[in-house]
């Protein structure tokens, strides 16, 4: 069988998220119309079935984990990565630091690209990356369905003067055309080997990073100017039951006068984007949720390495072991 990690590597609002969410079957990755929506690498996981007569479909859907009754043919482990950008703040630095690191243990570099904007500077620099990366890619022309087909060829020949792409496939992600065609173009250029994780698994992300992100998500979508851009998430408290799991979360943004549009008149907004996400969070988890949203500023947190590295969900991860070993010891 086939298996390996690919990188979706694009511009801010290329569409990598959709095209996750899309290729996994499941939403991994928040979605808004806002650039820069994704901060992390977010990863998922593809298991795809050898095709039989019966059916040659290979795009995974919701509900996926009975859909293997046949032997693998490949494992594609996807990431996700925050849109490529000139980094400002230290916030902005993380990003791109998630960028780098991702190209670094990649098999294959899916470039995705929105065909309704003009090739520029930002192109260059992606097409750049991919160079030095000197991993095998795919270019990806994405949004195909609002353009006229017609324009798509003479992208194809400005992108082939920047890189030598194994292939270049026009898609639309949101649509779901040619993903089944790009399934098995990359699982064409993906090396020999075993799974690297079982196969009923479509992320190793904790349910709190999701958590974390569905909420930030709904501040995104419930807010505009700067708010949506000053404000992160941290889980506080989250207690597993059986039959509803219990969550307090801190929504954190840099001014008053941004905490008070989180909040809203008489707690109006605060009260939205707590039940958009509680509703969300409650479909991802299959189980009924008890929601606590609190706001609080902390001035330049994005500029603020310190905070900045706490949100890594990898670094909380280790904060919490560290923290039951501690307690395991001490009693």
């Amino acid at each position: 069988m086939k298996s390996g990690f690919v990188t979706i590597l694009g511009r801010p609002n290329a569409g990598k998220s959709t095209l996750l969410n899309a290729l996994v079957g499941e939403k991994l990755a928040i979605v808004t119309h806002k650039p820069q929506t994704t901060r992390n690498r977010v990863q998922g996981i593809v298991n795809l079935p050898e095709k039989t007569a019966a059916s040659s479909a290979r795009l995974p859907s919701r509900g996926r984990l009975g859909l293997h009754k046949t032997p693998l043919a490949a494992q594609i482990v996807l990431i996700d990565t925050p849109g490529v950008h000139k980094p400002d703040t230290r916030l902005d630095k993380k990003m791109m630091q998630e960028v780098h690191e991702a190209l670094e243990g990649s098999d294959l570099i899916l470039l995705i690209t929105d065909v309704t904007q003009r090739f520029g500077a930002g192109e260059e620099f992606v097409a750049e990356l991919v160079r030095r990366s000197g991993t095998p890619a795919l270019l990806l022309l994405n949004k195909i369905d609002l353009v006229n087909k017609q324009q798509l060829l003479p992208m194809m020949e400005q992108w082939s003067k920047q890189h030598g792409f194994r292939e270049i496939i026009p898609i639309s992600a949101l649509k779901g055309e040619n993903l089944e065609l790009l399934l098995d173009k990359m699982v064409e250029n993906l090396p020999e080997g075993p799974p690297y994780f079982p196969e009923e698994e479509v992320t190793d992300m904790p349910v709190r990073f999701l958590v974390a992100e569905t909420i930030r998500e709904q501040v995104l979508l419930a807010t505009e100017e700067e708010v949506p851009y000053a404000t992160t998430v941290r889980i506080e408290r989250y207690e597993e039951g059986e039959r509803m799991d219990r969550i307090a979360a801190t929504i954190y943004c840099e001014r008053e006068g941004q905490k008070a549009i989180l909040i809203g008149k008489g707690g109006q907004m605060l009260k939205k984007i707590g039940s958009a996400a509680r509703q969300e969070i409650e479909r991802m988890l299959g189980k009924r949720v008890f929601l606590e949203l609190f706001v609080k500023v902390r001035p330049g947190w994005r500029d603020s390495a310190e905070f900045v590295e706490g949100l890594d969900w990898r670094r909380q991860l280790q904060e919490m072991a560290e923290h039951e070993r501690w307690r395991g010891e001490s009693s």
